[in-house]
This record gives structure tokens, sequence and C-alpha cells, in this order.
């Protein structure tokens, strides 16, 4: 199972023109693999269309995370993220992405963000070409 970051998420539905198609042949070529991402992502992701209006795009997303894996975020996310945030100063939605993806055992964690490279040290995997 490979976590999504919200970031990727985003670029791949909304086709953001630097980034969707990489990350949509990046999907395609993972096709054996099962996504999954937490209702942070979920959050990240409809922001735009609810503060937006945007009702087609708010309904794509909702197909879309019905495609994804779910994963909660207990306590003990919350409290593993509080270890990541302060050894490695990430921003909290960073280290809760980490924590949820390390605590829920997937193999890695798929994201545009180095700070996560680092703190992952190998778990969290930029896939984007710069």
């Amino acid at each position: 199972m490979i976590y999504l970051d919200s970031c990727l998420v985003i670029y791949a539905a909304e086709r953001d023109p630097s980034y969707g198609a990489q990350i949509a042949a990046k999907l395609i070529d993972a096709e054996d693999q099962v996504f999954a991402v937490s209702p942070l992502v979920k959050m990240e992701c409809l922001v735009k269309p609810l503060k937006s209006g945007n009702v087609l795009l708010k309904k794509y997303y909702d197909d879309l995370f019905q495609t994804l894996v779910i994963l909660d975020v207990n306590e003990a996310v919350f409290l593993a993220a509080a270890e990541l945030r302060a050894r490695f100063s990430l921003r909290t939605r960073d280290a809760l992405h980490l924590a949820c993806a390390l605590h829920h055992r997937c193999h890695a964690l798929w994201t545009n963000d180095r700070r996560l490279e680092h703190a992952g040290r190998g778990f969290a995997v930029p896939i984007l070409e710069k």
C-alpha cells in the first residue's frame, strides 16, 4: 500500500500543467499497488472546490476517494506525528501524513516534498522530476 500526499492527489485530479501527466503516468505504472490517503488528504483536496463552489470538482474528488483506501488518524498517529515534528521540524500536516503512513505500515509515502523525504529516510519518495 502506498500513501499519497495531498499535493500529488491535487496535481493529478486537477490536471496540473506541470505535474498532472507525470503523476498520472506513475499511478498507471503502479497499477498493481493499493493507494491510500488519510482524512487530512481529503480535507486538503476539498478546500478549493468548497471555497469556489465548484460542484463538479468536489464530485470528482468524492468519486476519486471511493477508489482509495482511507486510513484512520487516531491518537497514536497524532503522538507519532508529535515526535516526527519535534525531531525533524516538520510542519504539523507533514508530520501527520508521515505518521499516518508509517502507523498503517504503508510500503511508501509518495510526495513532492523534500522535507518529508529527509524525515522519511527512504520511506517518503519524491516521485516528481523537476
